[in-house]
């Protein structure tokens, strides 16, 4: 057995100093492990030798990857190749667009954690209107609202929280409490930044959903990136232009759902999370997905026993199945068979968390004012709601305003507090994933409240299911309400563990 470390991620800055030193070479590209990786399937030849042939003719490695990805169709070659992109001065409401996609890893400026002050995007499409002024003019207000409120809340959570407050070294923390809350009445306007890491195949569907987005900013930075991503990488990034399927497909589905279902009221009916399909009998069909894997039978035989066993035995399935868990083990993949689908009413702050959990299918409406607004309790607290809503009135009065001619770049000067309803449809197995994350004591109160109301809800449908679903810090207390004594504690891996030998 022998084992190459073929690449890694390396700055580019590394790179540069280095070719500055050593001479400037033309395999220095992430096309020749592509190139190599995409003849393994018909080269006899160690795969090592054959990335040294793709790195000393690279023209011809770049040949191999337009045949292979364009005329033969095999687009996974390009999965082989990674990019790390920094991506600075992008509005909130442009980044929602960036961290659609499932399989590319980011991590974004967060306004939790660092002080927001006066950085906005002002769309392109009203740069020469007489909107402009008003949209400065409200992102003002908002941004000195921010401030307001983070130092009446920074006051308010330093004489609540005394014990931690006598404590420096939690100071930090209480300030993000405070900077939390207040940041709800910050626009998606505001700029952001984000490290994107993405593989060239899905960043070539990204450039063609840029290419064809209706907003100017989105369609400027797929430009952007492909500028950058050009010169290092030609043969690999290749259907990078607008099309008709991205392009015109939405804007027709409106269009023809107007058609069909005429004016509509949109409106917040009081239900936040509403649970409104799951997969039938979906204990039984995780109970029996785990007898599937565990014997020879096919899985209609273990459907059929399943049906027939006592309670407690479809129990015992379960508990077998949890009883080796710690806190930071997922769910069996059976656990992937039950599927639950939830409509929610969410804030723009609480979706920025949502929509981090990939494994999921998410679908979004626009953000709508008529749905209301998420006020954090704290504000309540401060008695500064009056105050929040005053500076939300007067945003929802420019948004229609300006609604009425720039209909897509409206949701500009909306804040994180403004809601949009969207379409969650996951299976059980994440579903866990998310109450172990998103319930703990440490998570943010909005999503927190909003993965406790889907948990709960999922419960009542599939009880044996969820039995163990809850928070991290309360995994212990769900572990020995079930088994009637605490996990057993394994060892772990330490940092800084030696070379393991073969």
């Amino acid at each position: 057995m022998r084992v190459y470390l073929a690449g890694y991620n390396v700055d580019t800055t590394v790179l540069e100093e280095l070719q500055k030193k050593a001479g400037k070479r033309e395999d220095v590209t992430p096309e020749v492990i592509s190139a190599a990786y995409a003849r393994i399937s018909r080269d006899p030849r160690p795969v090592n030798e054959i990335r040294k042939d793709a790195r000393e003719e690279v023209e011809r490695a770049r040949k191999s990857n337009r045949t292979i990805i364009f005329k033969m169709g095999h687009h996974s070659v390009a999965e082989h190749a990674v990019f790390n992109l920094d991506i600075i001065g992008v509005s909130r409401l442009a980044m929602e667009e960036v961290e659609k996609f499932r399989l590319c890893s980011y991590t974004e400026k967060s306004q939790r954690y660092i002080t927001l002050d006066k950085g906005f995007v002002i769309p392109k499409e009203i740069e020469n209107t007489r909107f402009k002024s008003h949209f400065l003019d409200l992102l003002g207000e908002q941004i000195s609202a921010y401030k307001y409120f983070f130092e009446k809340l920074k006051d308010y959570v330093f004489k609540k929280y005394v014990t931690l407050a006598a404590e420096p070294k939690n100071h930090s923390l209480l300030e993000g409490w405070a900077k939390e809350d207040a940041r709800y009445i910050t626009s998606l306007a505001t700029e952001s930044q984000v490290g994107l890491t993405i593989n060239a195949r899905n960043l070539e569907l990204m450039l063609r959903r840029f290419a064809s987005h209706a907003l100017d900013e989105v369609r400027q930075l797929g430009r952007a990136i492909y500028n950058e991503i050009y010169e290092v990488a030609p043969s690999i990034v290749i259907f990078h232009e607008a099309n008709e399927r991205d392009k015109d497909t939405y804007p027709h589905l409106r269009e023809l759902a107007s058609n069909i279902i005429g004016c509509w009221e949109e409106k917040n009916d009081g239900e936040v999370v509403n649970l409104v399909e799951c997969t039938p009998d979906g204990d039984d069909v995780i109970a029996a997905s785990l007898l599937h894997t565990s014997s020879g039978l096919p899985y209609k035989r273990c459907k059929s026993i399943v049906k027939n066993l006592s309670p407690d035995k479809k129990e015992e399935i379960f508990k077998k199945a949890w009883e080796n868990m710690q806190f930071y083990d997922s769910m069996l993949r059976e656990f992937e068979y039950a599927n639950l689908t939830f409509d929610i009413i969410i804030s723009s702050a609480c979706f920025g968390q949502l929509k981090r959990h990939r494994m999921t299918t998410l679908t979004v409406q626009d953000y709508n004012p008529k749905l209301g607004v998420t006020v954090p309790q704290s504000i309540k607290e401060i008695n500064e709601e009056d105050h929040f809503k005053e500076v939300i009135d007067k945003t929802n009065d420019l948004y229609y305003k300006v609604k009425k001619e720039f209909p897509l770049v409206a949701p500009y000067i909306l804040t994180n507090a403004h809601r949009r309803r969207v379409l969650l449809r996951l299976n059980a197995r994440e579903l866990y994933h998310i109450s172990r994350l998103r319930e703990d004591s440490h998570a943010q109160w909005d999503i927190r409240n909003v993965s406790s109301l889907m948990s709960s809800k999922a419960k009542e449908v599939m009880p044996l299911v969820f039995r163990m679903v809850g928070p991290k810090d309360k995994y212990n207390e769900i572990y020995q309400g079930v088994f009637g004594r605490l996990p057993r504690v394994t060892k772990s891996v330490l940092p800084g563990a030696r070379k393991i030998k073969s």
